[in-house]
């Protein structure tokens, strides 16, 4: 999923940054997962997420698995190191999205948007879910942002629907990044 928004990103004009949160559990506790280990395996070479990389973007869609209704602790854990961040206010007016999984239809999806769009709250974030600004939204039937389940039935194969409003969360992203970003009326 985050490297189909980064693609659609980079496509709309973004410069972009994919960056996984580093995994706080031993790999001995999730070995009986083998979707877990083959996240953590695709991933633990690649540089991990940090605050400096929010401080960059312009633009922030984050991705979490759904657990238990929530973002995982992992999550949560890179979320509590920005505090200093936080407090020096240099995770605000920034635009903010969201993507997420889980392995069950109905399995906390939104509320796991709707919590971390309240950290983005506090960080003073600007908030742009994709609503019901598209046709495709009405098919995918979020509107928080965009959710897949990895079910077995799935084989963790997007959709074409799934796909599209991945994109257009990307493109949408992007298209107020810029408005929000771009040169004031009248300036040179």
């Amino acid at each position: 999923m985050a490297h189909r928004v980064a693609g659609t990103a980079e496509d709309a004009g973004a410069e972009v940054r994919v960056r996984h949160i580093a995994e706080t559990r031993d790999p001995a506790s999730f070995a009986n997962n083998p979707a877990w280990t083959a996240n953590y395996e695709a991933t633990r070479d690649q540089p991990p997420a940090t605050g400096d990389d929010i401080v960059w973007a312009d633009a922030v869609i984050f991705g979490t698995p759904t657990r238990f209704g929530s973002p995982t602790s992992q999550f949560r854990t890179f979320f509590d190191g920005l505090g200093g961040l936080w407090a020096k206010g240099q995770l605000a007016d920034k635009v903010y999205a969201g993507f997420t999984s889980s392995q069950t239809e109905h399995g906390g999806q939104e509320s796991t948007l709707l919590a971390l769009y309240i950290s983005l709250m506090h960080f003073g974030g600007i908030l742009v879910p994709p609503g019901y600004t598209d046709g495709v939204k009405f098919v995918d039937g979020n509107p928080y942002g965009v959710s897949h389940v990895t079910g077995p039935e799935n084989k963790n194969e997007l959709s074409d629907a799934t796909l599209a409003a991945l994109d257009h969360l990307a493109r949408r992203v992007v298209s107020v990044t810029d408005r929000l970003t771009g040169p004031s009326p009248g300036a040179a």
